[in-house]
């Protein structure tokens, strides 16, 4: 940090003027290189902590302070603080993480994502606080990357219905489970399918142990998120919830992606449709509504996903990759890339595994 007088012309000197210059940049000089607080510039310049504070301001205004932040060599490359900031501007969000990692989709590639936002989960849950997650890869590669009981929270509870017809497992049980150890938390499951008739979603319902839970979810402090892109290469047709004539439904109705199985459109507007009232999970306005809804994806396949999710406002904290947030920052008008633009052909990605062999989305 460097402070200068600035040249003032001569009718604009006056012993007023050079005072308030005196006391802005003797303020600033105790605040930036001294570290000095707030009461202690007052009590030393005889002014109150309002005016110390206007001073500090001041200084900044005119130009007599300037801070450089340099990035050493070793973490270059790394740390990408300016579009982190671009991206916060751009979707008005809270907080955004970006990974220096390619995430490719694999059971792998989602390795930096989950550290750095097992990270960010940490040191901003509260003890009284309830966490929500929905069933998938990233949100198994958050609870594998949770290490040591420093945070804690109040519960954990699943978001979204994980039964399906098929044997496909999606990990819920492993999330649940190690976020619930880790966290210190009581584990609250929702033990109900993903989609059922609209028949039987009134009647879960109305059943009291999953009405507690997605009322549990409905309200949870802290959401914990991915993306599933409107394809065959996504669990949710790998799984059997649902098949091509359903995804020929959701193409048409211009659907990009969905969050707990409650699909969205590229500005981020909820699809009707046959699933809309079939769907057992926390719906999307209660995770627009989050203020600690985190969404956690990344690589190329989810980029119109996660575009339509900002667009609707559905995180307030992004973790993402480099590649995924530069796309991100160019999406600045309503444009968007037509669907299936973003990958080279319909080949289906293989479902992942986690530690313990379960399959996941």
């Amino acid at each position: 940090m460097s402070a200068a007088v600035p040249e003032l012309p001569g009718s604009q000197r006056s012993s007023k003027t050079t005072d308030d210059l005196r006391l802005a940049l003797r303020a600033a000089s105790m605040y930036h290189l001294e570290g000095a607080t707030q009461a202690h510039i007052a009590a030393k310049l005889g002014v109150s902590r309002p005016t110390a504070g206007r001073l500090i301001a001041k200084a900044r205004a005119l130009g007599l302070v300037s801070i450089e932040i340099n990035v050493p060599d070793e973490v270059q490359g790394t740390v990408h603080a300016d579009i982190e900031q671009e991206l916060e501007k751009l979707f008005d969000l809270t907080e955004v993480f970006v990974v220096p990692d390619v995430v490719d989709g694999t059971d792998t590639g989602y390795g930096s994502l989950g550290r750095a936002a097992a990270a960010m989960l940490t040191r901003r849950l509260d003890a009284t606080d309830t966490l929500g997650f929905t069933w998938g890869p990233e949100t198994v590669a958050v609870a594998h990357s949770l290490k040591t009981r420093g945070a804690k929270c109040a519960q954990v509870v699943q978001l979204d219905g994980s039964m399906s017809s098929a044997n496909y497992q999606t990990g819920v049980e492993y999330t649940l489970g190690r976020c619930a150890e880790y966290l210190q938390a009581r584990p609250v499951r929702l033990n109900a399918p993903l989609y059922a008739d609209p028949a039987t979603v009134t009647a879960l319902h109305q059943d009291s142990v999953i009405s507690r839970a997605l009322k549990a979810g409905t309200e949870a402090d802290v959401m914990i998120y991915g993306l599933g892109p409107v394809s065959t290469s996504t669990t949710l047709f790998e799984g059997s919830f649902i098949d091509t004539d359903v995804l020929e439904e959701l193409h048409h109705l211009g659907a990009v992606g969905e969050i707990g199985g409650r699909f969205f459109s590229i500005d981020g507007t909820p699809t009707a449709g046959s699933l809309s009232s079939r769907t057992v999970s926390v719906e999307l306005d209660a995770i627009r509504a989050c203020a600690g809804a985190i969404l956690i994806s990344g690589g190329r396949k989810k980029h119109q996903a996660m575009l339509g999710a900002l667009r609707g406002g559905f995180a307030s904290v992004l973790v993402t990759d480099i590649e995924s947030a530069r796309w991100l920052t160019a999406q600045k008008g309503p444009g968007v890339e037509p669907a299936g633009t973003t990958q080279k052909g319909p080949g289906v990605e293989p479902a992942g595994t986690t530690q313990n062999g379960e399959q996941f989305k």
